[in-house]
């Protein structure tokens, strides 16, 4: 219930003791200032791992060549590793059951033409799975086909930035593009999360830009995603399982480390969330231990006002005041000053982090802000210090016996 004559009672009390409350009140605003900021800024370093993964599906495991560091089987260190066409064949014919989708990769840069416009692009040659792999989004028109690889035929599905570079004002779908002085057909466009150096990227059938550019079978690196059903540590083994199976085909040592290299996006994700994790219990405890910082503080304030109302707190007592409503007074002056200050410093933290928004995108903080949930659990934080703060003056006013109180000058 509202009681009128016990907020009056506080107001008096803050204005008697104001740079104590000031001081007090001054830290747990910063306490909680410096926790939303900082656990903000864990939110925005998350948002920006969480990025760097959004190009791609989380499930996607990347298979590159290197260079053998190790004589093996009569052959010799620093050896080129070279991918093939039949070594995604023979990956498909031993680990199909637990394969989604599959794609080779072929680079090469090229000098796109069309009409008097030119640019510099690099054409990736892929197999029409790729799609998902790379989580592309169709625009318009298709994307590359099965027909496509199998008749090795001309055409490119080109990014948004790259129909806007050559064609301008013009619809690219159906219109014909030079790669390189050789003439292509345009069969889709499409968009990509990963930003502007995905969407200036030229697909081709891998088949077509390895005739047409390399008059080879060869591949750069292979990209595949494994069955989620599989788990984690089904993907683990798969990968481990794929680079020992390459290293006997490759004939690579065993114990190479630099032959051949299996990169898996969900493991470089897992680690950079468990950092940012990490983090953001870093920022919690340093929040915490500020805030308990403040509670002291208050409760101090809260010792010096039992001890000024002593002779007080006794003529209440002696007119029949119980302990609980002493208690209830001193516990309600601590939560308000702590509540006020707190949300005080809740709200100069939340337009902080609204001001900052993405300026610290070179710093790996993206978006930082804070959710209603922590709202929700600043509120419940603040309501605990403030009663921890005013417990201990609480419980010694509760004690105070009339007699003495009344003795004491």
């Amino acid at each position: 219930m509202f009681d009128i004559d016990r907020w009056r009672e506080i107001f008096q009390s803050i204005g008697k003791n104001k740079m104590r409350t000031f001081l007090g009140a001054f830290t747990v605003a910063l306490g909680i200032f410096i926790f939303t900021v900082l656990y903000g800024m864990g939110n925005g370093l998350k948002t920006t791992f969480t990025s760097f993964f959004v190009d791609d599906a989380t499930n996607v495991i990347f298979i590159y060549p290197g260079n053998t560091s190790e004589a093996y089987k009569g052959f010799k260190e620093g050896r080129r590793i070279q991918l093939k066409n039949d070594d995604i064949e023979d990956i498909l014919n031993v680990f199909g059951d637990k394969i989604e989708y599959y794609s080779a990769r072929v680079y090469k840069s090229a000098q796109a033409l069309y009409n008097n416009e030119t640019g510099n692009y690099t054409i990736r040659g892929v197999h029409p799975q790729h799609q998902f792999l790379e989580n592309n989004i169709m625009i318009e028109g298709r994307y590359i086909n099965e027909n496509d690889v199998i008749n090795k035929t001309r055409v490119t599905v080109i990014g948004r930035l790259v129909e806007e570079d050559l064609f301008k004002t013009e619809k690219a779908l159906g219109k014909f593009l030079e790669l390189n002085g050789i003439t292509y057909k345009v069969v889709g466009v499409f968009k990509d999360a990963g930003g502007d150096n995905e969407e200036r990227m030229i697909y081709t059938p891998v088949s077509t830009t390895q005739l047409v550019h390399m008059n080879t079978d060869h591949i750069d690196h292979i990209s595949l995603s494994y069955k989620r059903d599989i788990g984690v540590n089904g993907a683990r083994k798969l990968a481990g399982d794929l680079s020992k199976y390459l290293k006997e085909k490759h004939f690579i040592s065993p114990d190479d480390r630099s032959g051949i290299f299996i990169r898996s996006v969900f493991e470089n994700f897992e680690q950079n969330m468990q950092f940012a994790n990490v983090l953001q219990i870093i920022v919690l405890w340093i929040g915490i231990g500020t805030l308990f910082a403040g509670a002291i503080g208050i409760g101090n304030i809260m010792v010096f006002v039992v001890k000024e109302r002593t002779k007080e707190l006794g003529i209440r007592k002696a007119l029949g005041a119980t302990p609980g409503s002493i208690v209830g007074l001193i516990l309600q002056e601590s939560i308000f000053i702590t509540a006020l200050a707190g949300y005080l410093g809740l709200v100069i933290a939340v337009f902080t982090l609204s001001s900052i928004g993405n300026s610290l995108e070179d710093y790996f903080i993206t978006d930082p802000q804070v959710n209603t949930s922590t709202v929700v659990t600043a509120t419940v934080i603040l309501v605990l210090v403030g009663a921890i703060a005013g417990y201990v003056p609480a419980r010694r006013a509760a004690k105070i016996k009339p007699i003495v109180a009344l003795a004491d000058d």
